[in-house]
């Protein structure tokens, strides 16, 4: 599968199987996230895989009680260890990079023919508490991973190119 299969193929899965994903896939996955690119070579993410079931139903919990983050086989915290480094254009660099990461994990699972759902509705305090980050970390997304339990929904509303590009300045 190329970049642009994964692409398109990638969507929010919010129901899993019940079937562990192996190892070496989340290797695979999690290899992606170590290569991604960062502000200054920072590497500032580290990323917390949770396994364990009363762990993930805690996470629920904290993801303001949507059940598939339970459900999912994994769970991944993808924190960042520092955020005070702004880049020069007056954005933190800490969103951007953790974001790149996830966004190569979620390509990487597309293509070894897992599913994921990013996750920003959580109480950032109850996941660190739960999952014992220290203070300064910043927890800035939740990902689940596993099997989807169903076939990708079509597509549907997304924009045309026209409406979303522009070339040389803004224009409406």
């Amino acid at each position: 599968m190329d970049v642009a299969e994964a692409v398109k193929k990638r969507y929010s899965v919010r129901e899993y199987l019940d079937k562990p994903v192996p190892e070496e896939k989340l290797i695979l996955i999690l290899e992606t996230a170590r290569l991604a690119p960062s502000a200054s070579n920072r590497q500032e993410w580290r990323f917390i895989v949770v396994k364990d079931k009363e762990i993930k139903n805690k996470l629920m919990q904290a993801a303001k009680g949507q059940k598939f983050v339970s459900q999912a086989p994994i769970v991944i915290a993808c924190c960042a260890t520092d955020t005070t480094h702004i880049m020069s254009c007056g954005q933190p660099s800490y969103v951007i990079d953790v974001t790149i990461a996830v966004d190569h994990m979620t390509l990487k699972a597309t293509e070894e023919g897992l599913g994921t759902c990013w996750i920003g509705a959580f109480n950032e305090d109850k996941v660190k508490k739960i999952l014992q980050v220290p203070k300064g970390v910043r927890v800035v997304e939740l990902l689940t991973l596993g099997y989807p339990a169903s076939e990708p929904p079509p597509r549907k509303n997304r924009k045309n190119l026209n409406e979303i590009i522009m070339y040389e300045r803004w224009s409406s």
